[in-house]
């Protein structure tokens, strides 16, 4: 009977893996105390410093409400489906990057959704 029961050919490049992980971490370790000790950082009290200008891209810039767009019949929607390629074409579409908006977003504050309307804390999910 051998000394252990299982075959230890499956964890013959665990050490390897655990070398070259501390390696990494000790490099990057190494680089971020390097790049704090090369920055030298300015006195909080002192009003004449100059700082860079902060920049604000709203998460909610492209967001578009429900009632945004055009209904229709839903034999329509399904023609417009088949005459564009079915699927496969929203598929493509899917897989395409967002497009980077081109004007600033207006700072105009949306309308809070009514309480009856939200959605239930669990979103439908079944408690066990």
């Amino acid at each position: 009977m051998p000394l252990f029961p299982f075959r230890l050919d499956c964890c013959r490049g665990l050490p390897l893996i655990a070398l070259l992980t501390a390696a990494s971490l000790v490099q990057a370790q190494t680089q971020s105390q390097g790049a704090a000790a090369r920055t030298e950082r300015a006195d909080p009290l002192d009003a004449q410093v100059r700082v860079p200008a902060a920049n604000h891209s709203s998460a909610l810039a492209s967001y578009r409400r429900l009632g945004d767009d055009k209904r229709i019949d839903w034999k329509e929607a399904n023609e417009a489906v088949n005459r564009i390629g079915g699927w496969r074409a929203y598929a493509r579409e899917a897989q395409q990057p967002e497009p980077a908006p081109m004007a600033p977003a207006s700072r105009a504050v949306p309308a809070p959704v009514a309480a009856s309307g939200a959605a239930p804390a669990h979103g439908g999910h079944k408690m066990h």
